[in-house]
């Protein structure tokens, strides 16, 4: 059988096994250390971000965030349905309800039409949001203008989960159109600028570094904002948010999130060819779309205007009735080639660990919606009693829904050569009824 071809395989440099040399040879292979201090300046520099801390995951950034804020029992959370469950557990590790708002067909990202007439709605209620958490799906920037702008309206902090998003990029209003133009590349450029980082403009930004990401640690993650005060608590809480004093002593509950220092000096290696690898990703995607752009019921993650992609995934929708199958038909083809794809994220309120509340439009809009009960069977509570459920409202939803029916994440590992693309496009070209 061929080798085994990843859905996103770390991509190691030249200079991480130095940075993790370094570790060992100064005996500091425990959490903190000089080679965490290094990345979270390095860091700090790449994104523009200020304050930034070094943790053990994405969702301990989150958790931490969560945390400072001050979100309780009661209070409610908007967050991208269309995302990874770390994204929105420590809103329930808080005892928080997440209210998940459905993505735009233009981006796959949080709907800011959406957006702004659940914050009307909660307003006129009297009870707004403790924040918004938006996903950078699949590494493409949300409309940040839009959502920024809106939640400054209602006072309500924003948590940009960036955590699929290292070394995208957001074009913001004043350069879309006349003043943005494509470069040798295709890649957008501006008069004057070349973007903010994904992330940059938020309270707080939270990114990862699994494994599968374009830039990996082998785990952790990176918990950045311009708020100084909220990093040092942040730190205070990952240290077991112990008090300066000679012995151990604890006037609030923290944890045991921070990085290692061998692992930083791995984020330090990657953070250096990071640049390569969006390029690579990105070449990937087009490659991909251009080999396929005959066959019809195939379409592509779309890129807004705003939006530069680091292109983490590449991921297609396919439509059966154009396509002649449909997009388990394509994943289990793949598999059988011993090749890894992957259906787009399962949205999180029809995940069964949530109750799920629909609110439903009335005339086509959302400005007066109804509760219902739990649809068509996919997102009830659990049964029994052995597996807690969680309560939850949705906003929308039938677009993430149709994506999660009919998207496919295609291998987009740096590490592949053309010819692993090719084998990848005939097995999909063969799954084609539709030429």
């Amino acid at each position: 059988m061929l080798n085994r071809i990843f859905l996103s395989p770390p991509h190691l440099g030249t200079e991480e096994i130095n940075f993790v040399k370094q570790a060992f040879d100064s005996n500091y292979i425990a959490p903190l250390g000089p080679q965490v201090e290094a990345f979270e300046k390095e860091f700090s520099k790449y994104t523009g971000i200020k304050h930034c801390l070094a943790l053990s995951s994405g969702t301990a950034a989150m958790h931490l965030v969560m945390r400072d804020l001050g979100i309780g029992a009661d209070d409610e959370v908007l967050a991208s349905t269309l995302t990874f469950i770390g994204s929105v557990s420590p809103i329930v590790f808080e005892g928080a309800v997440p209210v998940f708002i459905d993505c735009d067909e233009t981006s796959w990202n949080m709907d800011p039409v959406l957006l702004e007439e659940e914050l009307k709605r909660c307003s006129k209620k009297g009870k707004l949001p403790k924040a918004v958490v938006p996903t950078d799906l699949y590494g493409q920037c949300c409309d940040y203008n839009r959502i920024y702008a809106l939640c400054e309206e209602y006072g309500v902090p924003v948590v940009m989960d960036s955590a699929e998003a290292m070394g995208a990029r957001y074009y913001a209003e004043s350069i879309r159109g006349g003043d943005q133009s494509l470069n040798n590349k295709g890649e957008k450029t501006a008069k004057d600028t070349i973007g903010i980082h994904a992330g940059v403009g938020a309270k707080a930004a939270v990114y990862s570094f699994n494994g599968n990401k374009i830039m990996t640690t082998s785990g952790g993650g990176i918990l950045a904002s311009e708020d100084e005060e909220m990093i040092a608590h942040a730190r205070k809480l990952s240290q077991q948010a112990r008090e300066p004093f000679p012995h151990y002593e604890h006037e609030e509950i923290g944890y045991n999130y921070r990085m290692s220092n061998v692992l930083a000096g791995i984020g330090r290696g990657q953070l250096q060819v990071l640049d390569e690898r969006v390029r690579r990703k990105r070449e990937i995607f087009d490659y991909y779309r251009e080999a396929m752009k005959d066959l019809p019921g195939i379409s592509f993650m779309p890129e807004p205007e705003w939006s530069r992609s680091n292109r983490w995934l590449s991921v297609v929708v396919i439509e059966p009735g154009a396509f002649g199958a449909d997009r388990e038909t394509v994943r289990q083809a793949l598999e059988m080639e011993n090749i890894e794809s992957r259906p787009v994220w399962k949205p999180m309120h029809l995940q069964p660990v949530f109750q799920n509340k629909r609110w439903k439009p009335e005339g086509g809009s959302l400005k007066a919606p109804v509760e219902c009960d739990h649809y068509k069977g996919r997102a009830a509570p659990l049964a029994n009693s052995e597996k807690k459920s969680y309560p939850c409202r949705v906003v929308g939803g039938k677009v993430s829904e149709g994506l999660f029916d009919k998207g496919l994440c295609l291998p987009s590992g740096t590490v592949m050569e053309n010819s692993d693309l090719d084998r990848i496009i005939d097995i999909i070209r063969g799954c084609c009824r539709g030429l």
